[in-house]
């Protein structure tokens, strides 16, 4: 439970499943403290165990811890909507994907797919720690690209900001009627036998 939300009044799970999947959702309140190494590096090793195709492993995560020397160039990457709420992250990942195979330097076409489960793998660790993780697209792509200094076969895909969960009364009027876990649609609305 992050922020004291009850996530089973927000959701409704259709058939059985482990928990963590419903439970994981993306607040915003985080209470501005960096995370510590040991933290990032416990979300860093649950991301490397994704599946991806020919084991090529094509995420890469840049970040910033807040108060380090690279906490403003990432924080200014982002717009400001996202700004108002992640001043208090404790870090700042951008995701990256390598779109080229590093043996044969062929385009890898599941690069974003499997950079995705990776993603999906920090995110599952994040809320099992009970911390903030909250995956973005409002942010400057090609910055960042040139920011991180990324090699061109390696593609943006998006940014995280994480942390630890804070009152949710530091986010503005509009954050804290959003801070709570939205609903998803059916299975029956996701799933189809046979054809689309």
């Amino acid at each position: 439970m992050i922020n004291n939300i009850d996530v089973t009044g927000h959701r409704d799970v259709q058939h059985q499943v482990d928990s963590i999947f419903a439970e994981r959702w993306s607040p915003r309140a985080m209470d501005g403290e960096a995370l510590d190494q040991a933290t990032l590096d416990r979300l860093f090793e649950a991301a490397r165990w994704a599946p991806s195709a020919f084991n090529a492993q094509p995420w890469r995560f840049v970040y910033a811890s807040a108060g380090s020397a690279h906490w403003d160039g990432f924080f200014k990457l982002l717009v400001d909507a996202n700004q108002s709420w992640c001043k208090r992250a404790g870090a700042l990942v951008v995701v990256l994907s390598r779109h080229e195979f590093e043996h044969n330097s062929s385009p890898m076409k599941t690069h974003s797919f499997d950079t995705g489960a990776a993603w999906q793998n920090f995110a599952l660790q994040g809320a099992r720690m009970g911390l903030v993780v909250h995956g973005m697209q409002g942010f400057d792509y090609d910055a960042a690209h040139a920011l991180v200094q990324a090699p061109a076969e390696y593609t943006v895909q998006m940014m995280i900001a994480a942390g630890n969960a804070g009152p949710v009364t530091e986010l503005s009027e509009s954050q804290q009627q959003k801070e709570q876990p939205s609903p998803r649609k059916t299975v029956a609305e996701i799933s189809f036998e046979g054809r689309f």
